[in-house]
């Protein structure tokens, strides 16, 4: 179940961005599994792709054209057409290939996106016959339907937008996201898609992107396996009636780049929320690094343990299981007695011990909790970094023990 995830908030529409959904039938009759987005011409685009070395074919093409003049994004759903060789580089050329000869642009504007099950042929006819439906269905309102659209194994759509005022003119900033398994980021997301109508130069656009992502996509996991299909995209339509931003700097830049940001950490937070049979939304903050990097290890090392991840499915406060995690994050010259860990409000351990005022009581009221908050002051310098991430429960094996079945 989806841990405080409703239903979508208003996503507003991005001037000169459209969408369009179709059913391809990939993997069941019927399913909206084909989305279209339209850029409008001359719209900046930015994207940050997986780092995964077996990393789909849709993403290598996708690399090699995000710096031309990009027109189209088609993304499929139920086939990740990865682990599929030069077969699938040539599938994903061909789907492109396809679009452009409808739409009437170079094969170099339309980049491809696939999430689904790895080491499958993709449906190359399927998707080519769903391609005229999802083009007659594209329009700028048409975000609810796609996040819809891009799902797998996630249980809600998932998207957040912001609007602000800058001299006298809105702008608009609006995405969506999807993902709920296989999720540990090592660049973005699994899918997410973000586009403004604030004119930007694709330099400034990119690394807009890149900070975004850094601070919200790449602070999240579920199951610390990073996909052979993330991508996350950041479009910039130049619809908004304002100077173009080439500086990161300024009233407009400093606005623009707080809403972007605000959108990519509400959308990568509701893939945690929507983990694969997530009950439990989990914060582990590490306060007092030396630098960010050993802040970064131990809240990985406690978000991944599946002894943590199991006591927090069952509200266990089994405190030591937080402990021997951080022990063995490998941060150089730990002094354990320099060490504070909390539940929620509730000290837990102090100077390498059960704290003196802890009761096993103060700790399951915390754990019974659908958001709790595990706090580490490591006591070794300023820094700090914030992860989220999920319990581990019996409806997680059985969704991925099931998966192809």
């Amino acid at each position: 179940m989806a841990v405080g995830l409703g239903p979508l908030p208003t996503l507003h529409p991005v001037a000169g961005f459209e969408l369009g959904i179709a059913s391809a039938g990939i993997k069941r009759p019927g399913r909206k599994d084909v989305v279209v987005m339209r850029c409008a011409e001359g719209s900046s685009v930015a994207g940050v792709f997986t780092l995964n070395a077996f990393c789909a074919a849709p993403v290598i093409l996708a690399k090699q054209r995000v710096q031309g003049a990009v027109r189209y994004l088609l993304t499929n759903t139920g086939n990740a057409n990865a682990g599929t060789g030069a077969p699938g580089l040539a599938a994903a050329t061909r789907t492109c290939a396809k679009l452009a000869e409808l739409t009437g642009v170079d094969a170099s504007a339309v980049l491809p996106y696939s999430t689904g099950v790895i080491g499958e042929p993709l449906p190359v006819e399927k998707i080519e016959g769903a391609l005229q439906a999802a083009l007659d269905d594209l329009a700028e309102d048409h975000w609810a339907e796609a996040a819809t659209g891009i799902m797998t194994t996630d249980t809600l759509p998932k998207g957040a937008s912001r609007q602000f005022q800058h001299d006298g003119v809105t702008v608009t900033v609006t995405g969506i996201s999807k993902g709920a398994g296989m999720i540990r980021p090592n660049m973005a997301t699994m899918l997410g898609y973000i586009a403004t109508d604030a004119k930007v130069s694709r330099e400034v656009l990119q690394d807009l992107l890149l900070d975004g992502a850094n601070k919200s996509f790449n602070r999240i996991t579920i199951d610390g396996d990073t996909s052979t299909n993330d991508c996350c995209m950041l479009i910039a339509t130049g619809k908004a009636n304002l100077p173009e931003i080439t500086e990161a700097r300024g009233p407009l830049f400093d606005a623009l780049k707080q809403a972007v940001l605000d959108v990519c950490m509400e959308v990568a937070q509701a893939i945690v929320r929507d983990g694969e049979g997530a009950t439990k939304f989990v914060t582990v903050e590490v306060n007092g690094g030396a630098n960010h990097q050993e802040c970064l290890d131990v809240g990985y090392t406690v978000a991944h343990s599946p002894l943590i991840k199991t006591a927090l499915f069952a509200s266990d406060p089994n405190w030591g299981r937080i402990l021997a995690a951080v022990g063995r994050a490998g941060v150089p010259d730990l002094d354990v007695s320099k060490i504070d860990v909390f539940l929620g409000e509730v000290c837990i351990a102090s100077g390498g011990a059960r704290a003196a005022t802890y009761t096993e009581e103060q700790g399951s009221a915390v754990m019974a909790r659908e958001e709790i908050t595990i706090r580490i002051e490591l006591g070794r310098g300023v820094c700090s970094e914030t992860i989220w991430t999920t319990d581990l429960s019996h409806e997680y094996v059985k969704i991925n023990a099931e998966y192809r079945t």
